[in-house]
C-alpha cells in the first residue's frame, strides 16, 4: 500500500475526498498548503508518497529508464489505494484525483483506465504516457470522467505543443476534457490557476454521470 496522510474532517459532512500525487522528487510535505488554499470544508485530502525514493523525494516511476514498467507498477498501486478508499466510505464518484508533472502522467493513466466513473481528474504540468495505447486500452467509465488539464506556455522542462497535441487528441476522440495553458512554467500559476481548479472540483462535486 501506498503512504498517505488522510486529512482531519473540517465540515460537517466532509462527504469528498481528493487524492493528491506530487512530481518528481517531491513528497507529501509539498502539497500540504493545498487544503487551507482550497478551503472546501466538505473535501478531505489524502496526501500520497510515490514508491520509489528519488534524492531525498519520490518517485512514480524512472524517467530515464523503462517508463512503461514503472506506470504499470504505480497505476496497480494507486488502483489498490482507490480500492481501499472505497472501503472507508469513500465512493468513487465523490473521489477526485489530482496530480502534478509525473503525478499528472499518473492520473491520466488511472483515469482512463480505471473502472469506475471518478468525481474529477485534475492534470498538471504534465504529459501523456502512449496516448494512442491508453485510449485502447480504456475502461468502459473513462467516457464518462471529466478532466481538468493546465500547463505551461513557457514549461522549460516539458514543452506544451506535444502536451497539448496528445490532449486534443483524447478529446476529438470523445474524451471530456477541459484544457487550459497559462503564463508559467513547471509550477502552479497562482491564484488564477488555483481558481480554476477550485471551480472544477465545485462543479464536479457529486456530479452525475453525463454519458
Amino acid at each position: 500500500m501506498l503512504h498517505y496522510e488522510l486529512s482531519s474532517p473540517t465540515g460537517s459532512n466532509p462527504e469528498s475526498l481528493i487524492i493528491v500525487l506530487h512530481g518528481l522528487g517531491d513528497s507529501i510535505e509539498g502539497y500540504r498548503w493545498l487544503a487551507p488554499t482550497l478551503q472546501l470544508p466538505w473535501l478531505r485530502y489524502a496526501l500520497v508518497n510515490a514508491p520509489d525514493d528519488y534524492f531525498g523525494g519520490f518517485s512514480w516511476y524512472d524517467f530515464q529508464g523503462d517508463v512503461g514498467s514503472g506506470v504499470v507498477r504505480s497505476r496497480s498501486l494507486l488502483f489498490e489505494l482507490l480500492g481501499h478508499f472505497e472501503t472507508k466510505g469513500f465512493a468513487p464518484e465523490n473521489t477526485f484525483l489530482f496530480g502534478f508533472s509525473q503525478g499528472c502522467l499518473m492520473t491520466w493513466d488511472v483515469g482512463i483506465r480505471y473502472p469506475k466513473r471518478l468525481a474529477g481528474c485534475i492534470g498538471i504540468s504534465g504529459y501523456i504516457h502512449q496516448s494512442e495505447t491508453l485510449y485502447q486500452e480504456r475502461s468502459e467509465a473513462a467516457m464518462q470522467q471529466h478532466f481538468l488539464v493546465t500547463h505551461g506556455l513557457h514549461d522549460p522542462l516539458i514543452p506544451l505543443s506535444p502536451v497539448k497535441e496528445d490532449v486534443m487528441k483524447l478529446a476529438t476522440l470523445g474524451l471530456q476534457i477541459q484544457w487550459q495553458a497559462f503564463a508559467k512554467e513547471h509550477t502552479i500559476a497562482g491564484a488564477d490557476e488555483v481558481d480554476l481548479i477550485r471551480d472544477f472540483i465545485v462543479k464536479r462535486r457529486g456530479a452525475v454521470p453525463t454519458r
